[in-house]
């Protein structure tokens, strides 16, 4: 336990020197890139994507994936703007809507892909298109301008320079941390997605507990839809394209397993810091974004060859 231990701590520590590494380069290429107005812009851009992150990091621990949060959150998006705008609802309903949206969207996935044992992959895939048209039929496939209601929200503290949207995907990250490490609940998951026979052979039942893994990602979709639509003050249809590349990117570049069985929370989070200072970065370097989506690429690619190297030691030196 104390090795494991130590050995999350190196990779934390490896993802945090990668990060001030890219500081420090941006901020040599450009002047106007260690500033605290970039980096608060940076923060208050990622909330979004930092909640969804941490559902992707429980999916991918227990060995499944989930293709549809970009599009879940779009969809949870879409009723929230529908619930305040057209009908009128208080905001604290109209964002329980769409927790619940999100919520159904994900437990939809578990149910399919468990007891019909078919692949999260092709099964989210499906949810993919179906929420992104749900999205599209709830806005009329307009965009819908929300106002004030819900700014409060994604609009940065004074003297503070952060959104609440950021001090709540913290806690998120915080309990989604602690859930993993410390609770019954996240040693389970983590059995599962090592070895779900013997979890089985131990008397787990694993079938619920997958279903609620994948209930928790599409809730957090949700949140991180209620978290754009704050920042941007209004509802697209087209939001999140592409947004669950970007997630399990972070996730990656965290160090979790593709194949599931390991995977840490705060080190999706300095993944997802880490994709955020890169592209913010490229963009005040005049990158063009073919040229970012090859940079980020290569990263993801590289994050996936260095772990699975590493993997290959750590076995062979177990066996010796």
């Amino acid at each position: 336990m104390k090795s494991r231990r130590l050995k999350l701590n190196l990779d934390f520590l490896g993802l945090v020197l990668i990060l001030e590494c890219l500081v420090c380069f941006f901020s040599y290429q450009s002047d106007h890139f260690l500033t605290t107005r970039v980096f608060t812009t940076i923060l208050n851009e990622i909330p979004d994507l930092a909640v969804i992150a941490v559902g992707m990091t429980l999916v991918l621990v227990i060995g499944g994936i989930d293709l549809s949060v970009g599009s879940v959150m779009a969809l949870s998006a879409a009723l929230l703007g529908v619930a305040l705008v057209d009908w009128g609802w208080p905001l604290w309903l109209a964002m329980s809507r769409a927790l619940a949206a999100g919520l159904l969207c994900g437990l939809v996935i578990g149910v399919v892909s468990v007891w019909g044992r078919i692949p999260s992959f092709i099964v989210s895939l499906g949810m993919l298109e179906i929420a992104r048209g749900l999205a599209y039929l709830a806005t009329h496939s307009e965009s819908k301008y929300i106002g004030a209601s819900i700014a409060t929200i994604g609009a940065p503290l004074p003297r503070v320079g952060c959104s609440p949207a950021v001090f709540a995907a913290l806690f998120v990250v915080a309990f989604g941390h602690i859930m993993l490490t410390r609770s019954v609940f996240g040693r389970h998951i983590l059995g599962i997605g090592a070895n779900e026979t013997a979890m089985r052979y131990s008397g787990i039942r694993t079938q619920p507990l997958r279903i609620i893994v994948f209930g928790l990602c599409g809730l957090l979709a949700g949140l991180g839809g209620i978290f754009q639509v704050s920042r941007l003050g209004s509802v697209d249809p087209n939001a999140g394209v592409g947004l669950e590349l970007s997630a399990i990117a972070a996730v990656v570049i965290g160090g979790t397993r593709l194949t599931g069985g390991k995977g840490s929370v705060l080190n999706t989070l300095c993944g997802v810091l880490i994709i955020a200072v890169l592209q913010t970065g490229l963009d005040q370097m005049g990158a063009s974004e073919p040229s970012k989506r090859v940079i980020t690429g290569l990263v993801i690619v590289v994050a996936v060859v260095v772990d699975a190297c590493r993997g290959r030691l750590s076995g062979k030196s177990s066996r010796a």
